[in-house]
């Protein structure tokens, strides 16, 4: 069974830091690409932050660009997501999905992850809110 999980949030001081993680269990992040998105109440979800573990560049959002680092544990089929300089406007529900390599696509253009095309797997997510 096939499951992703995030962990991570919290509730922190505009300025401060979190680290969000999402483990994957029943497959092998190896062969997917693992993004974050977020979803800020009467918004749409959009993405953050995504990497390939073969990849050397991963995606940033501009919003989150040199303020979010995403990175991967591969013995522990973790991805991170470092969340440094937090702002209010940050605050939201962050979600990691893993879409597989063979589904065609890129870090680059997630549009078609949140029409939840090909073999895509979302976890429920986790609440990030940052107080000013």
């Amino acid at each position: 069974q096939v499951q992703v999980v995030e962990s991570g949030g919290g509730l922190v001081q505009a300025g401060g830091s979190l680290r969000l993680s999402c483990k994957a269990s029943g497959l092998n992040l190896e062969n997917y690409r693992v993004g974050w998105f977020r979803q800020a109440p009467g918004e749409e979800r959009e993405g953050v932050s995504c990497l390939r573990w073969t990849a050397t560049k991963p995606y940033y959002a501009d919003s989150v660009r040199g303020r979010f680092t995403i990175s991967r544990d591969e013995a522990a089929n973790i991805v991170y997501l470092q969340m440094n300089n937090l702002k209010p406007e940050d605050t939201a529900m962050y979600f990691c999905a893993a879409r597989s390599v063979y589904t065609d696509g890129t870090c680059f253009d997630l549009v078609p992850w949140l029409r939840d095309e090909g073999d895509i797997h979302w976890g429920q997510g986790t609440q990030v809110t940052v107080s000013s």
